[in-house]
């Protein structure tokens, strides 16, 4: 499959325009991950290096076609002292199958406090999936890239109340470039990978047919993709063919670096 380093390397079109590669995949469809880390590529270029991106918040407005590139279409919403703010559409045969605001900031001082990473089992007390199953499934194949290491449901710490949760250890295999921005726009990427499927913790015996539908993710403290990282999952809410989902992402030393909500499509398969 393609690398992460080649998935976010856009070829610039125009000044405000960015064009993505055809990557390698199993999907019938392009994973909204993908769309979303290239977009964020595609809104950085297009900002002064002082700014970081601390917010996004985008729709999934149409499947799109593996096997056709994706273009981006940036706006200049708003350029300030403290913030900027841009638009992105992503646009395959002439319609738009993403959008998404993101929003920048130079960073200040003010207040601080973080939520604690919940007691976990550590990831190398977990097994590597992709080196202890002899039959791996399309997901482990399709991102062998990236280690994954679900915490089994019997050791995950319970909230009194909460009826799906799900916990995740990830990291990319390999070493990832120097630049903070770069693993930002990586874990926009990884975020909507097993997100979703928190939503099934309690209906594991249902059959549903998932999509991404809306996804926000927040930037709050600096980490690294290709080390440790833990994706405390939940799903407060499913019902009308709908599942609400949200995630923080804390670092191995257990700050909180990473929070995300995505609603998507849970719609019971039909015959």
């Amino acid at each position: 499959m393609s690398s992460i380093e080649e998935i976010l390397e856009l070829e610039q079109l125009e000044k405000d325009i960015f064009r993505g590669i055809v990557a390698e995949t199993m999907l019938t469809r392009t994973f909204g991950g993908q769309v979303a880390g290239q977009a964020l590529v595609s809104a950085v270029r297009t900002v002064d290096a002082a700014f970081r991106v601390h917010s996004l918040h985008g729709y999934f407005l149409r499947p799109g076609n593996p096997t056709i590139p994706t273009v981006f279409l940036v706006d200049r919403i708003r350029d300030g002292r403290s913030f900027c703010t841009r638009r992105v559409t992503g646009v395959q045969d002439g319609q738009a199958i993403f959008t998404m605001s993101a929003s920048f900031h130079v960073g200040d001082e003010g207040i601080e406090h973080a939520d604690r990473m919940p007691p976990v089992p550590d990831p190398d007390e977990l097994p590597d999936t992709a080196h202890a199953v002899e039959e791996l499934s399309w997901e482990y194949r399709e991102w062998a890239d990236w280690d994954l290491r679900f915490v089994p449901q019997e050791q995950i710490a319970r909230r009194p109340g909460v009826p799906a949760q799900q916990q995740v250890w990830f990291r990319y295999r390999g070493t990832l470039p120097e630049d903070p921005v770069f693993h930002i726009c990586t874990l926009a990427y990884m975020s909507d990978m097993t997100l979703l499927g928190s939503a099934q913790v309690p209906h594991a015996d249902v059959k549903v047919q998932q999509a991404s539908l809306d996804h926000a993710l927040w930037f709050l403290r600096p980490f690294r993709a290709d080390e440790w990282l833990l994706y405390d999952q939940s799903s407060p809410s499913a019902g009308f063919g709908r599942a609400l989902t949200q995630g923080r992402i804390f670092d191995r030393s257990g700050e909180l670096v990473a929070a995300v909500v995505q609603e998507g499509l849970t719609r019971l398969l039909r015959d």
